[in-house]
């Protein structure tokens, strides 16, 4: 079972399969155009599936809220052309190989053809947004797209000046993963006129479970299965990039070690397997699990004000699988 899939499984998929079916439709007729690259980018964006976390978010707040159908329809395909947009650039930027297993759009096409391809999307997005006859809306995901890019911009710059803190790294997993997701379901919460209680509970839902999830995803890079996860393990290490466990060694250990493989981008035999071992030796991994944990727990706490039901049931399975992934 591929990792979106397992994400997915259970009360949650149930709840919104329905929306979700609909929604690969809606999306696909949001991607067509006369210019057959970006089409087939489109195309490829479509068929290659994806979590599709962020839609599910705006459905699963959609019915926690009682919001007009429609209007979670839009936030989540706003929210995911906004999402697919930023990995058509981050790609490029990164030099990425693959993409959800196949190779990376600009590798097959190009950099221009990706990057147009991308503004494609994000023109879609304008579209969207005027349909929504929202100003508070489109400003929550102005702010959004803004916050996206300051993250990425921050994570560069903390790797080139070496200017490691936790305060940064937090900065950096709320830009790339957790406004989003809190932007998924605040954004249906601003079209159903939901009340500011329930907008500030769902985006610090949002925000929480977005900050779970993108240190377990930092965390098993590092300390996963290399055959679960499909791919090599270290990857951050090799893009110079210090994700929670190993800032603790750096910030909290003193150790220096790491500090020079992060310097060469883990390039030598054996950099990521050492990183791991000193992980291991100070209990940087178990500290992590913690911080993940609490994120997750507090994740749920926001939905407290919420009555009982599917939707907030879902919501809270979502939170409690990242406690079950850090084990």
């Amino acid at each position: 079972m591929a990792a979106g899939a397992r994400i997915l499984a259970g009360i949650v998929f149930e709840l919104i399969q329905e929306d979700l079916t609909s929604f690969e439709e809606r999306l696909k007729g949001e991607l067509r155009s006369s210019v057959a690259f970006i089409e087939a980018i489109g195309d490829d964006l479509v068929g290659a599936g994806g979590k599709r976390l962020r839609p599910s978010l705006s459905f699963l707040a959609g019915r926690l809220l009682r919001a007009d159908a429609e209007r979670s329809m839009l936030v989540a395909l706003a929210v995911e052309l906004l999402h697919s947009a930023s990995l058509l650039h981050d790609d490029l930027i990164d030099d990425a190989q693959t993409r959800r297993g196949s190779q990376a759009a600009f590798r097959r096409y190009g950099n221009v053809v990706s990057v147009m391809s991308g503004d494609f999307m994000l023109a879609r997005v304008l579209d969207l947004l005027a349909e929504t006859g929202s100003a508070a809306f489109t400003r929550l995901m102005s702010r959004t797209a803004a916050a996206i890019c300051e993250g990425e911009v921050l994570q560069f710059q903390t790797a080139t000046l070496e200017d490691y803190s936790f305060d940064a790294y937090d900065a950096v997993i709320e830009g790339k993963t957790a406004i989003l997701l809190a932007s998924a379901l605040e954004g249906v919460a601003i079209l159903a006129d939901a009340g500011e209680d329930a907008r500030r509970a769902v985006r610090a839902y949002g925000m929480r479970y977005g900050r779970a999830f993108q240190m377990q995803d930092d965390y098993l890079d590092l300390l996963g299965d290399a055959e679960r996860l499909g791919k090599p393990v270290g990857g951050d290490l090799r893009e110079g990039k210090a994700t929670y466990p190993v800032l603790l060694l750096l910030l909290e250990h003193g150790v220096d070690e790491v500090r020079t493989i992060l310097r060469r981008h883990a390039s030598r035999e054996g950099d990521v397997a050492r990183v791991v071992e000193l992980v291991e030796e100070h209990g940087a991994d178990e500290r992590t699990r913690v911080r993940i944990r609490e994120e997750a727990e507090r994740a749920v706490e926001a939905l407290a004000g919420f009555p009982g039901s599917p939707a907030r049931e879902a919501l809270t399975d979502l939170a409690e699988r990242e406690i079950a992934r850090a084990r």
